[in-house]
């Protein structure tokens, strides 16, 4: 589908290509699109068109991002797929190759006459952390660009950052609504859904299967992640006519959910939600499976991804949940992807985080090419309002919040005897933007005050 940048009383200032170019967006099957030949002059930086903001002008011939994800924690494992994303997208848009050759913006020969190159930090899954390495990312190596996360707290803890510094931070993986929504930046922009566009997904696919009228009690990572899941569990299925017996905060990096769920099984639930992510969902699911609680009450895990269904094996048979993609959904743009991924890393299929991770790069890149400028601010108006496709349909970079408004694949997890390397779920339905969008003045969005971009 093509991609254009849609109307936006904050997108005031169109670039040069902007005005000049009869249509801007990724091609039929990529990012926007310039109509240039690779190698034109429009694809060349002119540092002294715009004032120094952030880490811009670029000088050399080298532009640099900055990848900040978790190399240890408790989401270690998911940040070492992003970091193998962004390597790929990096090699892509210095060599060509994936998604580069299909979206028009983007040559194959770096972008804006520069080689890309990149600088890894470590969050640790830890947001104090996370700013600090962000701040070492823009202070000593000044990249122009940071993307990463994992975490909400990290994600948030990062834009904050980024508004300060005037450096554009692409999230990967956060999935609380503070991100678009009360802690909300200028400078950061969210691919993935949050919270509440996985309750608006899952209750009437769960109710029409459970049915109505049902009990539930929920645990919940204690922080800004499983906070606001829990709330916009609650939400979206109290409207389907379900009714919370009660919600238990727990903490980041728990070993042993025993003593938690033994509460929730003598609370008399007939559902009971899983609210945590990674390797901590894999411990609380399996957990609850040893402990039979699937026996005597429905489980749900509302946010799933992959390294936590392998560790958890046959314990998600039957378990609902979403996941941010999968190499399942077949489109050009998906298998794409998955195929330069198991290419580049010997037949690994490529996970949900991944797929943000890469498809954030290249929206950055894809984004300047059509500012023609690494300007920030220029770059930022280039992203909002952006109608593009990265290979689940049309989506849409919302203006007012830096949310993309996106389909949410819907899953439930395959019994261990069908589960193979990469494969842990089937997907139930690619739920539409649509079914799951909100205004910009209610839900999570309501809260959002983007602040300015710098050049006012």
């Amino acid at each position: 589908m093509p991609q254009k940048n849609a109307p936006s009383s904050q997108n005031n200032l169109p670039s040069r290509r902007t005005l000049l170019k009869a249509s801007v967006g990724i091609g039929g099957v990529g990012l926007a699109g310039c109509l240039d030949q690779f190698g034109s002059e429009t694809s060349k930086e002119v540092d002294s068109e715009y004032p120094s903001l952030g880490t811009y002008p670029v000088t050399g011939d080298i532009v640099k991002f900055g990848f900040n994800v978790p190399r240890s924690g408790a989401y270690s494992s998911e940040g070492g797929d992003e970091l193998r994303a962004y390597k790929l997208a990096v090699k892509h848009l210095n060599e060509g190759g994936g998604w580069v050759d299909s979206f028009d913006d983007l040559s194959g020969d770096g972008l804006l006459g520069k080689e890309v190159d990149y600088a890894i930090g470590n969050t640790e899954t830890n947001a104090e952390t996370a700013a600090d390495s962000a701040r070492r990312l823009i202070n000593q190596d000044d990249v122009i660009m940071i993307s990463g996360g994992a975490s909400s707290a990290t994600a948030i803890a990062q834009q904050e950052v980024a508004q300060e510094k005037k450096v554009l931070y692409m999230c990967a993986l956060t999935h609380s609504n503070d991100t678009t929504g009360k802690d909300c930046v200028r400078y950061g922009f969210r691919e993935v859904f949050n919270a509440y566009m996985s309750g608006q997904a899952l209750a009437p696919i769960v109710t029409d299967d459970y049915g109505s009228d049902l009990s539930f009690y929920q645990l919940y990572a204690d922080y800004s992640w499983g906070q606001t899941q829990q709330a916009s569990m609650q939400s979206a299925f109290e409207d389907e006519g379900w009714s919370q017996i009660n919600s238990i905060p727990t903490p980041l990096g728990t070993k042993d959910y025993s003593s938690y769920l033994e509460r929730a099984r003598d609370s008399g639930a007939d559902v009971i939600f899983l609210n945590h992510y990674g390797l901590d969902g894999a411990n609380s699911l399996t957990d609850a499976v040893e402990m039979g609680l699937d026996e005597e009450a429905e489980l749900i895990v509302p946010l799933y991804n992959r390294p936590m269904a392998q560790a958890a094996g046959g314990a998600i048979d039957g378990i609902y949940g979403t996941v941010a993609w999968d190499a399942q959904i077949e489109s050009d743009l998906s298998n794409t992807f998955t195929e330069t991924f198991q290419s580049e890393y010997n037949d690994r299929i490529p996970s949900g985080t991944a797929h943000l991770a890469y498809a954030q790069t290249l929206q950055y890149a894809a984004a300047a090419e059509r500012a023609e400028t690494f300007s920030p601010p220029h770059v930022i108006r280039e992203l909002e309002g952006h109608e593009y496709d990265i290979g689940m349909g049309q989506e849409t970079m919302r203006a007012c919040d830096h949310q993309a408004q996106r389909p949410v694949p819907v899953v439930k997890g395959l019994p261990e005897s069908e589960q193979q390397e990469g494969v842990f779920y089937e997907i139930e339905e690619l739920v539409s933007s649509d079914q799951v969008s909100y205004d910009c003045d209610s839900g999570p969005a309501a809260q959002c005050s983007l602040g300015e971009y710098g050049d006012e």
